[in-house]
C-alpha cells in the first residue's frame, strides 16, 4: 500500500499531464464523501461520477483510472478498519504548508460533493455529522494564505486531523458494505 503523500504525488502528476484540473486530494475527498454518504463499498458508480466532475464527462485515461481504483481500494479499507486509520491523500509534511492547505481545501470540496451524491436527507444525520458538514463548509470557503510558521502549522495539522476523524464519523453513520445491505431486513409491500 502506497503511503498516502506518495499516492498523492503520483495521481496528482498524472492528472497534470492529461490537463485534469483537479488533485488527488480532491479524489479521495468525492470518493470518501461518496462511501460516507452510503454509496455501497463494493460499488463502482463512483468512476462515473468522478469522471463527470474532474474530467468533463469523459472517461478517465487508464493510468488514472488505475490509481483512482487503487486509492478506493485503500479507502474502503481504511475505513471499515476498527483503528480509524483513514490517511488523507494530501502533499508530504515537506511541501509549502499553503499548498497542503489547499490540497485540504480541495479534499473537503471533494468530500461535501461526494456525500451530496449519496445522501440528500440530513435528518437522518446525528447532531456529529450535521455540524461536521457544517465545518466542512467553512474549510471549504477558507481562501486566506498561512505564514510559513510553527504556529500555522500547528492549526493545519489540526484542521486536517478534524476532518480526517469527522469523515470517518460520517462513514461509521452512513456508510454501508454488502454486507450491512443483506443484514437489513427485507420490506414487502
Amino acid at each position: 500500500m502506497k503511503a498516502a503523500s506518495e499516492m498523492y504525488e503520483v495521481l496528482s502528476s498524472m492528472m497534470e499531464r492529461e490537463t485534469i484540473s483537479s488533485d488527488a486530494a480532491e479524489v479521495q475527498g468525492i470518493q470518501c464523501g461518496m462511501l460516507a454518504g452510503g454509496m455501497l463499498l463494493e460499488s463502482q458508480e463512483w468512476l462515473d461520477s468522478l469522471a463527470d466532475f474532474i474530467n468533463q464527462g469523459k472517461p478517465l485515461p487508464d493510468n488514472i483510472k488505475q490509481q483512482a481504483q487503487l486509492l478506493q481500494g485503500q479507502n474502503c479499507q481504511q475505513l471499515v478498519e476498527a483503528e480509524f486509520a483513514l490517511s488523507l491523500c494530501l502533499p508530504d509534511d515537506a511541501a509549502p504548508i499553503n499548498d497542503r492547505g489547499q490540497a485540504l481545501i480541495n479534499w473537503v470540496h471533494g468530500f461535501m460533493l461526494g456525500f451530496g451524491l449519496h445522501q440528500s436527507d440530513l435528518t437522518k444525520c446525528s447532531s456529529e455529522v450535521k455540524e461536521a458538514l457544517e465545518d466542512f463548509a467553512e474549510i471549504a470557503r477558507m481562501d486566506d494564505a498561512m505564514p510559513e510558521d510553527e504556529e500555522s502549522e500547528h492549526a493545519l495539522n489540526e484542521v486536517m486531523e478534524y476532518v480526517r476523524i469527522s469523515a470517518m464519523l460520517c462513514f461509521n453513520e452512513l456508510g454501508q458494505s454488502a454486507s450491512d445491505q443483506q443484514a437489513k431486513p427485507k420490506t414487502i409491500h
